[in-house]
């Protein structure tokens, strides 16, 4: 799939980020004494009333409250009176719109009805506004129809949707489900129009979606977001890869950006012994709240390695904090974004929503990995710089007896830096050139076997596409490197026909990073062995003697 990049997804989804880890309550009214703040509270809401209806009654054009008092900009700052407040308090605080928040409660509920596509608006050739498909979900009645990735939306149920927004096409596609649709698009290669007609059905997209044995008795996990079925879904994988049996776990969070505390809960309960503690919060106006592991691991105590990196965040990094300060896995990667601060989620009238942060929360040992946000823009906040590790000015020990280390994240045991792509690889990448490539070649040969292999063929072909393209990479060049053009040109192919679960797949079996989680597992298990004497030498320590 043509990939958006990390800091676009970030400021599109502020508004989603600002909830994770988020609790849903209705709103509360609680008495309170008078106080001399009180006062002042109400003599700056008449100043406001006052400025709001000199605006109001005066302004050249006519106001529209819900832009003046909800307003946002099409990157989520501050347009209105309620957002604008909000961004004064910290960055995890927001308003959400009726639209917004239908969208988030879908999200989090991990399903919804539909046909299973993902729509983004774009100019196409001649300038007008199209909408292009850039995801479809693995399974979905569009996947089963035989929609790809690239595709652009042309009609919808005979009318054009040429010139419409995403939004407006979606409205079209929506519908009851056992309803059906009828939809055109535009695909690379073939001179008519493909037409589905696809039946709407309930769409689960699922959040571990990628479990498999990397080789005999060492499993991989990847889960990309905590909603309401994330630990059924660990559940169900976790049985298949027989976690009985297992010799180790590579548990890939990486660029997992959190979701529902209770699942991240529910998550570390099936790793951690019985009564263990997993995370505690507590707020100025909120009562300290603990959980810990219920059920337990059941005394499965494979060795386990997680995988992090700077878009690992929220109720990720519960997770993650959790395995580390009990030392049941080591942590590897890059230190992750660093989102201490929980937002309870008020239901408002007229269907909107405010997610206020009421509350902090603090890993076993006691870490607040919150970082900064003072005097720092929303921009900056959420496109770290790279490199930024965070203070080490929150020292705490695990039970094992390591320093670990609160503020800027989860800092890895094990750190990994990104990988970094070479000048050739950095220009592939700019131009899109395994993208396109990809939709070119498809337009040509239709479909690929699922054990699809690059060769010479397919890269000469690429060659002369990239000559006709005019990106300026030789053939030298692309055999210089050839592993990495292989691995990218597979992968995407793979994407396109197959799904993206498929193309996870191939990913993690690949990774380098994955590799040296495998290889540190003896590592992991070594961690455990000391974390148990450890703790049976400070129990004899402390007996009475």
């Amino acid at each position: 799939m043509k990939r958006i990049p990390g800091s676009v997804w970030l400021i599109l989804s502020a508004v989603v980020i600002g909830s994770l880890a988020g609790e849903f309550y209705g709103p509360r009214a609680e008495a309170t004494p008078a106080s001399e703040s009180d006062s002042e509270v109400q003599a700056q809401l008449k100043k406001f009333t006052r400025v709001y209806s000199l605006v109001e009654r005066e302004y050249a054009d006519a106001v529209d409250p819900n832009k003046t008092i909800y307003g946002l900009d099409v990157l989520g700052s501050p347009l209105g009176a309620i957002p604008g407040m909000l961004r004064t308090l910290d960055p995890h605080s927001d308003f959400f719109a009726p639209r917004t928040f239908a969208q988030k409660q879908e999200e989090q509920a991990g399903k919804y009805f539909g046909v299973g596509m993902g729509i983004v608006s774009q100019l196409d050739r001649s300038g007008k506004l199209s909408s292009m498909i850039p995801s479809v979900v693995p399974g979905s009645p569009a996947f089963r129809a035989g929609v790809r990735p690239g595709d652009v939306i042309r009609k919808v149920n005979g009318k054009s949707a040429e010139g419409l927004d995403s939004s407006k096409v979606a409205n079209l596609i929506r519908g009851p489900k056992g309803t059906s649709v009828r939809i055109s698009v535009e695909r690379q290669g073939y001179d008519q129009p493909v037409e589905f007609s696809i039946t709407r059905d309930e769409i689960h997209n699922p959040t571990v979606d990628d479990a498999f044995l990397l080789k005999p008795g060492i499993a991989y996990i990847h889960i990309n977001e905590f909603d309401e079925t994330t630990d059924d879904e660990l559940t169900a994988a976790l049985k298949a890869l027989d976690a009985g049996n297992l010799k180790g776990l590579v548990l890939d969070l990486r660029g997992n950006p959190g979701g529902l505390l209770d699942q991240a809960v529910d998550v570390s309960d099936h790793f951690l012994a019985k009564e263990q503690l997993i995370v505690y919060q507590y707020g100025r106006a909120s009562r300290e709240r603990r959980y810990v592991a219920t059920r337990g691991n059941r005394h499965q105590e494979y060795p386990m390695v997680v995988l992090v990196n700077r878009y690992t965040a929220s109720a990720a990094e519960i997770v993650s904090g959790a395995l580390q300060d009990h030392d049941r896995a080591l942590i590897m990667g890059e230190p992750s974004f660093g989102k201490g601060l929980v937002q309870s989620v008020y239901l408002l009238s007229e269907h909107t929503g405010l997610a206020l942060t009421t509350a902090h929360y603090y890993t076993p040992s006691g870490r607040l990995i919150q970082r900064d946000y003072q005097n720092v823009s929303l921009y900056d906040y959420y496109i770290r710089s790279e490199g930024n590790d965070g203070p080490h000015d929150q020292v705490r020990h695990t039970d094992g007896g390591r320093e670990v280390y609160g503020g800027g994240g989860i800092t890895p045991d094990i750190a990994v830096p990104p990988p970094t792509l070479n000048e050739v690889q950095q220009k592939l990448s700019d131009a899109d050139a395994v993208y396109d490539f990809s939709q070119h070649y498809l337009g040509i040969h239709k479909t690929i076997p699922r054990d699809f292999q690059v060769t010479p063929e397919v890269i000469e072909a690429f060659d002369q596409y990239l000559a006709n393209r005019n990106v300026r990479v030789s053939p030298a060049q692309v055999q210089e490197n050839l592993d990495f053009v292989k691995q990218k040109l597979r992968n995407q192919l793979v994407q396109i026909v197959y799904g993206h679960d498929q193309e996870l797949r191939l990913e993690a079996e690949s990774d380098p990073l994955v590799a040296k989680a495998v290889e540190c597992m003896p590592q992991a298990a070594a961690l455990l062995a000391h974390t148990r004497q450890y703790l049976a030498s400070r129990q004899l320590d402390s007996s009475p003697q």
